[in-house]
């Protein structure tokens, strides 16, 4: 089956997970479609978290797609080996490069997917006509560089201009969302036409985080009007 086809993606994002324990926490949320790793570099965001040695280190400890999201500068140079090691979709920002193309190239050559971020503020009419050397759109709906922030509904006008490209065959890309996305922030994004979603706090601040995934795919499943179910 193809990412986009079927069921709504749940992606636990690991910037909420114990990072003492991250074995543990990827394990806790066995059952989802994908598993978000934030890299942050403290100069693209204020903000620095993990690197390729952990990225290596959990790709061996779980056949969960691993989606890379590089808060980073120089993606040109970052990308593609964290798709050479293994990573199932690699997303890097608009704003961190002159050349998105050419990265998106390069990852796709080293065997991933290749993803294009953009931050809130960002307009999505500049990157239409690159959209097709992509694979993912990643939608930031909180600023990028921490977890737990308010979602911004504002960019959901971003997603439903992509979604009536992709229902209308203009464009074949995998719309993902990626902040403030929780029980009940989730049914708007899947309205709007989101296909995968980020969660963090949502799913490692419950009790059973597998649980959590299920049920917030449920929830955006039944909402998703441009789904065959």
């Amino acid at each position: 089956m193809s990412d986009t086809a079927g069921r709504p993606l749940i992606a636990p994002s690991i910037l909420s997970a114990d990072f003492a324990r991250l074995a543990d926490e990827v394990a806790a949320v066995a059952g989802s479609d994908w598993l978000h790793v934030d890299v942050m570099d403290n100069h693209f965001v204020p903000n620095l978290t993990i690197g390729l040695p952990v990225v290596e280190s959990l790709l061996a400890v779980t056949d969960i797609p691993m989606d890379c999201h590089l808060m980073i500068e120089d993606p040109g140079r970052w990308a593609p080996p964290y798709a050479e090691a293994g990573a199932h979709n690699v997303t890097f920002h608009a704003e961190a490069t002159d050349d998105p193309v050419a990265v998106a190239r390069d990852i796709r050559a080293a065997g991933a997917k290749a993803g294009l971020g953009i931050k809130p503020g960002t307009a999505l009419e500049p990157y239409l006509e690159i959209l097709r050397d992509f694979d993912t759109l990643l939608v930031m709906s909180v600023e990028p560089g921490f977890g737990g922030q308010a979602f911004i509904p504002e960019v959901l006008d971003k997603v439903r201009t992509m979604r009536k490209l992709v229902d209308s065959g203009e464009l074949t890309i995998l719309i993902e969302i990626d902040g403030g996305i929780n029980a009940d922030t989730i049914e708007a994004a899947a309205e709007a036409g989101v296909d995968c979603f980020v969660a963090g706090s949502a799913v490692y601040g419950t009790a059973d985080p597998a649980a959590t995934v299920e049920a917030l795919r449920r929830q955006a499943a039944a909402v998703s009007p441009h789904r065959h179910r």
